[in-house]
């Protein structure tokens, strides 16, 4: 794992944040700089790296992120350099749950709401989840582990089992399990929907 970049990667508010504090409550430390602090939206910090989105003209930090687990929205992967070995941990939700809970973050910062249609919005997403799948499966230097959210918050224990086997099988999966909080569920879909793919 010294030798390899992690990533916790998906759609934003696909879960990559719970994510990043289930991986470092494991055992691997976060790159992350606190520059975008924890709010209503997400109350236990973001974890996220300002240099990650500057991936196509900064490329140094991820010497620094051998080792370590950092956050980069899915849109970044394209951009990662051939130079490196990554593992990726790709978060899935429910794409009703992903919309509705982005429309509420704009709520809560006083912004509008896009004027794009949510059939829309979600047909633009499939398209881009299913451009980045198919750029990773043919990647030599990339492993891909997908995650659903939905089943992570259901059941637990089976995919941090999953997650530490892909990762090395060193991590403490009791600590993992134990700092997944079902409070912050709350865009939650009582009926039966497609997940994202």
């Amino acid at each position: 794992m010294e030798k390899t970049v992690t990533i916790v990667s998906g759609l934003p508010r696909s879960g990559t944040s719970m994510m990043m504090q289930v991986l470092e409550a494991g055992g691997i430390p976060a790159l992350k700089d606190d520059i975008r602090v924890a709010d209503e939206d997400n109350p236990k910090g973001y974890y996220e790296f300002e240099r990650v989105k500057q991936i196509a003209q900064d490329q140094a930090w991820l010497e620094d992120a051998k080792g370590r687990v950092v956050k980069m929205v899915s849109a970044l992967l394209l951009q990662l350099p051939s130079t490196h070995r990554y593992q990726v941990v790709f978060m899935r939700r429910k794409m009703e749950e992903i919309l509705a809970s982005q429309k509420q973050m704009l709520v809560r910062k006083g912004e509008a709401p896009s004027p794009v249609s949510d059939d829309k919005m979600a047909a633009l997403f499939r398209k881009h989840l299913d451009q980045v799948e198919k750029w990773v499966a043919e990647q030599s230097n990339v492993q891909v582990l997908y995650v659903h959210y939905n089943e992570v918050l259901a059941e637990p224990r089976p995919q941090m089992d999953k997650i530490n086997r892909f990762l090395g099988g060193t991590l403490d999966v009791d600590k993992m399990v134990s700092v997944v909080d079902r409070t912050l569920y709350r865009q939650r879909d009582a009926k039966p929907q497609r997940e994202v793919k």
